[in-house]
């Protein structure tokens, strides 16, 4: 598969885990809106590489994708934000004496991890001319 192609997979699965957030915040499940906001984040930036004709994106971190990138500002604040949710909000043990991620993340938090995860996709979307 060329980089063009790659670019609209990876960009198309995360306008798809956008949905997927929407619907687990409508359900109270904001731990889970939080992950996959996350995701959203990193699957466009990876679109947004490969569109940048990078051959391999191996990092899960937004931060260091956006740094390769060359991208900062306010997309690098976000990202250093989103990256916090990639494990907090799966493991339980990654709160100490704060319980389950679903007893600790709220609507608020999901809230705003869903318009970071918009803001970067409607900029890598700007960028690569994907609908």
């Amino acid at each position: 598969m060329d980089n063009l192609n790659r670019s609209k997979s990876w960009f198309k699965q995360a306008q798809n885990d956008l949905a997927w957030g929407k619907d687990s915040c409508k359900s109270g499940h904001y731990a889970q809106t939080c992950f996959i906001s996350q995701q959203v984040s990193e699957k466009a930036l990876k679109a947004l590489a490969y569109h940048r004709n990078f051959d391999l994106v191996k990092s899960h971190s937004l931060a260091k994708i956006a740094k390769e990138l060359g991208i900062n500002g306010e997309i690098e604040k976000i990202a250093k934000k989103l990256d916090l949710y990639y494990i907090a909000t799966r493991y339980p043990d990654s709160l100490p004496d704060m319980g389950v991620p679903s007893d600790y993340f709220d609507k608020d938090q999901a809230d705003e991890a869903l318009g970071f995860a918009e803001i970067i996709l409607n900029k890598v979307k700007e960028e690569i001319s994907l609908k």
